[in-house]
């Protein structure tokens, strides 16, 4: 674990069902401080009995993770876009739903991108001169700005691009940020509207 900016924790781990390292979140900048897609990290849950997280955000329904892990420790409530709900039907988690537009807990903003899904959403935290968080619409990998691979994009994965692009291009002209966090990927920390918008533009 390691702090990338005042009050944000970032951790990477592998993922036990698709056994690649995924990318998770602690942010106390904010209050009351959350966690973001969030796998339990090396250090265990122990880490997190200082200050436990009061909420977990979810990018898209696929990515609760560990969050019954955290629940059961502490009680976490559970976000998720309202047109992902029906994978906790079940009832196995908990799970709260929010709109597009919305301001969770923290003043963090739900933002709409769902393009490969359609609760996929953006994360704006109101800190650190803004900060955004991107689950599965844009990945950093090698230094580098991509798209997942073809095989997970869907039928028709260049207009499934186009519209990933558009959609992050929006983000880019709405809103203000200077970092980006990511689900799949290293944290881009200062001048990370510019490099998205190079990567939408190209």
């Amino acid at each position: 674990m390691r702090e990338i900016l005042p009050g944000i924790v970032h951790w990477r781990v592998v993922h036990p069902d698709i056994q690649i390292e995924v990318d998770s979140y602690f942010v106390s900048a904010v209050q009351p401080a959350c966690l973001i897609d969030p796998l339990v990290p090396p250090e265990g849950l122990d880490c997190f009995n200082a200050q436990p997280p009061q909420h977990i955000y979810l990018t898209n329904r696929l990515h609760d993770r560990d969050s019954r892990k955290f629940v059961r420790a502490f009680g976490t409530v559970v976000w998720c876009h309202e047109a992902g709900l029906h994978e906790f039907a079940d009832g196995d988690l908990a799970v709260k739903g929010f709109r597009f537009g919305d301001a969770l807990p923290g003043g963090i903003k739900a933002l709409q991108v769902n393009v490969l899904c359609p609760e996929e959403t953006a994360l704006l935290l109101p800190t650190s001169g803004g900060v955004l968080s991107i689950g599965d619409a844009v990945i950093h990998e090698d230094g580098e700005l991509s798209f997942v691979p073809d095989t997970l994009i869907g039928d028709d994965p260049p207009a499934v691009k186009r519209g990933l692009k558009a959609a992050l291009l929006r983000l880019c002209e709405e809103e203000t940020f200077d970092h980006l966090l990511f689900a799949h990927g290293d944290p881009i920390i200062g001048g990370a509207k510019d490099a998205l918008l190079a990567f939408c533009r190209a």
